[in-house]
C-alpha cells in the first residue's frame, strides 16, 4: 500500500477505505469497490469537465463533450490506473486471478474509479483534482480534439467520394483470443481492392486504425 501511496503522493488516513477501493467483487470480501466506484465516476466526470471547460475556452459544448467522452471512459481510466501499476493492489478471486483480471480494462478502471472515490471521501475535491488531472496530464500529453477525438472512418469516407466516388468497405478477417481478450482484424476495401488491415480490442477499433492506416497511405 505503502508503494501506491507514493505514486499517489498522498496518504490515506483510513486504510480501510482504501483496501475497500481495491477489493474486486469477485473476492467475496464482505466489502467491495462497487459503491466507491460509483461515486468516482461521478466525481472524474466533473473534474474532467472542469478541465476542459476551462483548458478549451473556445471550444463549443458539443465538442467538449467529445472531448470528455474520449477520457471518461473504461479504455481511458484503465491508462491512468496502469500508469499507477494499480492491478498489483487489487484483491481478487483466484479464478478471476487466472483470467488475467489483473490486466483487465474493466478491473482496472472499476478500481481506479474507486481509488478516487475513496480519496474524495477522505480528503475532498481539490485533493482528487490534482491527482486526477496530474495523471490525465501525464498519460494524454496532447489532450486536443484532433488527438483524442479524430474519426478517422468519418475523414476517409469523406477522402473516398470527394477523389473517387466511392465509400470504404470493412470486412471481418478473423476474431481470435481467448473470451476475455478478443481480438479482430479488420480489412478495408476501396472498390473490392485491400487497402488495409489493422487487429483492435473491437471491430469499431479495428476498422479505425484500418482508416487511419489508409489515410497515411493515401497521403503519401
Amino acid at each position: 500500500m505503502k508503494e501506491l501511496e507514493e505514486k499517489l503522493n498522498y496518504k490515506f488516513e483510513n486504510i480501510k477505505i482504501l483496501k475497500e477501493a481495491l477489493t474486486h467483487k469477485s473476492s467475496k470480501m464482505p466489502y467491495n469497490n462497487e459503491r466507491l466506484e460509483f461515486l468516482g465516476d461521478a466525481v472524474m466526470d466533473l473534474i474532467v469537465g472542469e478541465y476542459l471547460f476551462k483548458k478549451f475556452s473556445k471550444i463549443p459544448e458539443g465538442d467538449l463533450s467529445k472531448l470528455r467522452a474520449a477520457l471518461v471512459n473504461e479504455k481511458s481510466f484503465a491508462t491512468l490506473a496502469n500508469a499507477l501499476n494499480l492491478g498489483k493492489f487489487i484483491e481478487l478471486s483466484m479464478s478471476e486471478e487466472n483470467n488475467g483480471g489483473r490486466k483487465k480494462p474493466s478491473i482496472l478502471s472499476d478500481a481506479f474509479e474507486a481509488l478516487m472515490g475513496a480519496i474524495y471521501l477522505e480528503a475532498g475535491l481539490d485533493k482528487v483534482r490534482d491527482i486526477g488531472v496530474g495523471l490525465l496530464e501525464q498519460c494524454f500529453p496532447k489532450i486536443d480534439f484532433l488527438n483524442l477525438v479524430q474519426d478517422y472512418k468519418t475523414k476517409l469516407q469523406e477522402i473516398t467520394q470527394a477523389s473517387l466516388g466511392t465509400t470504404p468497405n470493412y470486412e471481418l478477417v478473423r476474431s481470435f483470443g481467448p473470451d476475455h481478450k478478443k481480438e479482430f482484424e479488420i480489412a478495408l476495401l476501396l472498390n473490392g481492392r485491400e487497402i488495409s488491415r489493422a487487429i483492435g480490442n473491437s471491430k469499431k477499433e479495428a476498422q479505425q486504425l484500418a482508416a487511419k492506416i489508409a489515410i497515411e497511405k493515401i497521403k503519401k
